[in-house]
């Protein structure tokens, strides 16, 4: 690649490559993967120019197949080709670095057993889509090939083809300027903190369109409100779309800390039992509350709604008066 900018080499390495973190960059400069201009480099603070030459090698990632865990799981349906959940808060939907265990994966391949037919060739389930761990709600898996083949299609179209439905509810900070509508603003990975999204304009960006509806709004009746409870429906599913979109527009979600943290001030607003409900819930209060899809064997057009969590109904209850 041609550097179109200056700075650090594992930077600017990080800044091309959404899909490799700056981390694993950093490590293969340190092992002398890296070269500038034809001259290896092993100092991940090299300083790059416009028009350096810059060549890394990237090894293939090692393979790893996640292994059976026993867990509760809240499965709401459940057939030879897939199944729906509900997710609680605080689990992780697939293994990676620093989750290689515990997570919904391991859960899924110990509940099947024998009745996973296999994804890939590999006896494993197939995650279409993903909900963030602190998130709560509705998850459907394929069970076999044939399943994630199209539920992966329904998710890549995003329901425009009026096969896939899905709805969020979200407790955010303020009241919207409009009771209904769409953000469509390209989402990217945030230019210096790897583990955020942004709303960019880069050439990595990709198309982020969430339509939102307020529903609610706290204490009812004053404008503007200190909190408005939203119904978002997705029209693509970036990572963090919802969450990225309403803290852009000034509406960051309760309890987000990593989009939402100019607004902790806020909190001092809320009653005193809200507060408390508040600070017990202690993550994002979003919630995947529907789920439609079409069976991808017998055609079936299945709709799933999930109740709120308890820990989130007892924040939207402190806030009614």
């Amino acid at each position: 690649m041609i550097a179109d900018e200056s700075g650090r080499l594992d930077r600017v390495l990080a800044s091309h490559f959404n899909e490799v973190s700056r981390a694993r960059f950093q490590n293969l400069i340190a092992d002398s993967q890296v070269s500038v201009n034809g001259r290896t480099i092993v100092e991940a603070k090299h300083a790059v120019k416009p028009g350096d030459a810059i060549s890394a090698v990237l090894p293939p990632a090692g393979t790893f197949e996640p292994q059976a865990e026993v867990m509760e799981l809240h499965i709401i349906y459940e057939d030879d080709d897939l199944l729906v959940l509900d997710k609680p808060a605080g689990l992780v939907v697939h293994p990676g670095p620093g989750n290689w265990s515990g997570t919904l994966v391991n859960g899924i391949i110990a509940h099947c057993g024998d009745s996973l037919s296999g994804i890939g060739g590999i006896k494993r389930p197939g995650i279409v889509h993903r909900i963030d761990k602190n998130t709560t709600g509705l998850l459907v898996v394929a069970k076999t090939d044939l399943a994630h083949q199209s539920l992966s299609a329904q998710f890549a179209s995003h329901g425009r083809d009026g096969r896939l439905q899905r709805a969020y509810d979200a407790l955010v900070w303020g009241e919207p300027d409009r009771r209904r509508a769409t953000i469509d603003q390209p989402i990217a990975r945030h230019a210096t903190s790897r583990q955020k999204m942004a709303v960019s304009k880069s050439n990595a960006a990709r198309a982020a369109i969430t339509h939102y509806e307020v529903t609610e709004t706290f204490p009812p009746g004053d404008h503007p409100a200190i909190v408005s409870r939203v119904r978002c429906r997705l029209e693509t599913g970036r990572t963090h779309q919802i969450r990225v979109h309403m803290a852009h527009i000034g509406h960051p979600i309760l309890g987000d800390a990593v989009y939402g943290a100019g607004h902790k001030a806020s909190a001092t607003k809320l009653a005193d039992a809200a507060r408390t409900a508040l600070q017990n819930l202690n993550r994002q209060a979003l919630h995947a509350s529907l789920l439609g899809f079409e069976h991808p064997v017998s055609g079936e057009q299945l709709i799933f709604e999930s109740p709120l969590p308890q820990d989130f109904q007892n924040l939207l209850d402190a806030l009614k008066p």
